[in-house]
């Protein structure tokens, strides 16, 4: 599945990536990180959250991330739409009918959402969505703004490039760049959510200054499927950093228990 260089390739796209071997009667955790993210900003947690549920953990950056192949810009006012459809079962594809489970965190959590909630392939357990956006809020909007100007008037950049290399510009602007655009209000994702029929973990903190607690209301209320939810106090945007422990707890109980 990964090439010894460690790339995945998908429809022509060399994507960064990482598996961690787990026990076979599990199954795998498939990774997907924010808008901002990539394999290295996951920081330790795939190795906790490999030792502290047993399962295998599946990690990449998408296109125009970390080290994986560039993309275009401007990114399409769809580029979530586009992953959950045209990307992502091309890398479960390759888990070969394994079953697995999707963790999302942002703009991943909102990729998860959309696979699932579209016609996802066999083998799909589970889907644990930390800080997930299933519509557009004011302070979502608020708090890009704020990093656009931490963009433009900060390090930020630089402590981004240590991450994206190459791609640095692409990452940060076709992310930013999409939901400051007009046309991005009105995104809204929560139609796919009645079609979701795989049990859910919907995680947030009550300090996350990208959403508010109305997301994961969203999800509980109209998810065809059973949700769990679990709101974190002293925690932000980023769950898996600020509660570590309270997460994989959270996720381990998830995907191990009956």
């Amino acid at each position: 599945m990964i090439a010894p260089d460690g790339f995945l390739e998908v429809a022509g796209t060399r994507l960064e990536a990482r598996f961690i071997n787990g026990h076979g009667d599990r199954p795998v955790l498939i990774l997907l990180h924010e808008g901002l993210g990539s394999v290295s900003q996951w920081r330790d947690f795939p190795d906790l959250l490999a030792t502290t549920t047993g399962c295998a953990v599946l990690i990449f950056s998408r296109a125009g991330y970390g080290a994986s192949s560039p993309a275009s810009l401007p990114r399409p006012l769809t580029y979530m739409h586009d992953e959950a459809t045209d990307v992502l079962p091309g890398i479960i594809a390759q888990l070969q009918g394994r079953d697995h489970v999707l963790v999302g965190h942002s703009d991943g959590a909102s990729i998860a959402a959309i696979y699932a909630g579209s016609k996802p392939l066999p083998g799909l357990e589970g889907l644990v969505l930390m800080a997930p956006h299933v519509f557009v809020e004011d302070i979502s909007i608020d708090g890009i703004k704020t990093a656009r100007e931490a963009w433009e008037t900060t390090n930020l950049r630089e402590r981004l490039q240590r991450h994206h290399g190459g791609n640095v510009d692409i990452a940060f602007l076709g992310w930013n760049d999409s939901w400051l655009n007009p046309g991005f209000r009105t995104w809204d994702i929560t139609g796919f959510l009645p079609l979701i029929i795989a049990p859910v973990l919907a995680v947030q903190g009550r300090d996350d200054d990208y959403g508010t607690l109305a997301q994961l209301d969203a999800i509980e209320r109209s998810c065809g499927a059973p949700v769990t939810k679990l709101i974190l106090d002293d925690c932000g945007h980023a769950p898996q950093n600020d509660q570590t422990a309270a997460v994989l707890d959270a996720i381990c109980s998830f995907v191990t228990e009956p």
